[in-house]
């Protein structure tokens, strides 16, 4: 046993006491799984295997902290620019973990509803397939949701919701003065009851949101927390320390303490 791992546990345990108030959506850019296979000497494809990995503890953590909903922005519409051997792996990926969630006893026990945002029509149809079919398993499901952006952009978002209630204007009649802020968010993420985000995660050592959730972040004044390490080995104290951040944000909004 390590020094780390002797202090670890009491250093999370002293972070969690100064939570008082947790996000009820934490949205997380999982970045770097490229550069810590580089890092590690190993190849891409197991870079991105141990990502998935570090999404799995995510789902403990979320649990264990009340946390309601979590967005992981998995795969860009910008991704679709990487060499198509490394695309393919990562639908082949995709597909294994989406069918893995239909018989996983982390999902069952914690009553997990996933689903996935972004533009179906990019996916290959297999891919499709399973995803609607994780879905189907878990619709019913209320311990918490986990959101998969996957063929994801948000200004592709804006622009697929831009385009339908365009459609309804010209084909069913309705009235443009009808258009609200509720009607854009029901086109955005229909019958997904997706809420704000009030946390925003970014891993790698990277200071930008990366086009993530315009309407429910950027609109909703979401804090932001950018860290150092690799998603691969993004730590439990690393979530700690960002909702720490949240926590602080909320306290000084309602004038309240936090009792640091």
């Amino acid at each position: 046993m390590t020094v780390r791992d002797l202090i670890d546990p009491l250093y999370e345990r002293y972070l969690r006491m100064q939570c008082r108030h947790v996000p009820n959506h934490i949205a997380i850019i999982q970045d770097g799984n490229r550069r810590y296979a580089k890092m590690r000497g190993i190849d891409t494809a197991s870079g991105h295997r141990a990502g998935a990995d570090k999404t799995e503890k995510m789902l403990d953590w979320a649990h264990e902290l009340g946390i309601r909903h979590i967005t992981l922005y998995t795969f860009s519409t910008e991704n679709f620019s990487r060499s198509k051997d490394e695309v393919q792996y990562l639908f082949e990926m995709f597909k294994e973990k989406f069918t893995g969630v239909m018989k996983d006893e982390r999902v069952i026990k914690y009553r997990i509803r996933v689903q996935m945002v972004g533009d179906r029509s990019l996916l290959p149809d297999d891919l499709r397939a399973v995803i609607d079919a994780a879905e189907t398993s878990t619709r019913d499901y209320d311990g918490f949701c986990l959101n998969i952006a996957l063929a994801y952009g948000g200004r592709n978002e804006i622009v697929l919701a831009a385009r339908e209630i365009l459609t309804e204007v010209a084909g069913n009649g309705l009235d443009p003065d009808t258009i609200d802020v509720r009607m854009v968010e029901q086109h955005l993420h229909e019958g997904k009851g997706i809420p704000p985000v009030d946390l925003i995660i970014r891993t790698g050592n990277e200071y930008r949101t990366s086009n993530f959730l315009p309407w429910l972040a950027s609109g909703h004044e979401s804090v932001v927390y950018f860290c150092a390490p690799y998603w691969p080995l993004f730590r439990k104290i690393d979530l700690l320390r960002a909702i720490r951040i949240y926590d602080q944000r909320i306290a000084v909004k309602t004038g309240g303490h936090t009792g640091r």
